[in-house]
């Protein structure tokens, strides 16, 4: 199937797409990258403090620095706004085993 197909199974909510759900991303994706979105796209749902954990291990795991994640937090101000992007902050500085030193009464 191509990119069109596929976009078009996206755009009719194809039951077809549960099927492979996912290996496009793997196929297209670099680890790396594929973690920098997931955190991108965790900050913008508003993830759980496990799903935000398990996102940046994976990507320190893929190689992924702090300057990263941090430069996605800092991205993701003008997407999502700044309350939400505060609000996940400290789960990302928890995950990175950073809470006693950044975030108050930790």
């Amino acid at each position: 199937m191509d990119d069109i197909d596929r976009l078009r199974l996206y755009c009719v909510d194809a039951p077809e797409l549960a099927a492979d759900a996912g290996a496009l991303w793997h196929d297209a994706l670099d680890p790396r990258t594929a973690a920098l979105v997931r955190i991108g796209a965790l900050i913008a749902a508003a993830a759980p403090a496990a799903s935000m954990r398990s996102a940046v291990e994976d990507a320190v795991s893929a190689g992924v620095s702090l300057r990263e994640i941090v430069a996605v937090l800092d991205g993701m101000v003008e997407l999502v706004g700044l309350p939400r992007t505060v609000a996940a902050a400290p789960r990302i500085a928890a995950a990175l085993g950073h809470a006693d030193d950044l975030i108050p009464d930790a």
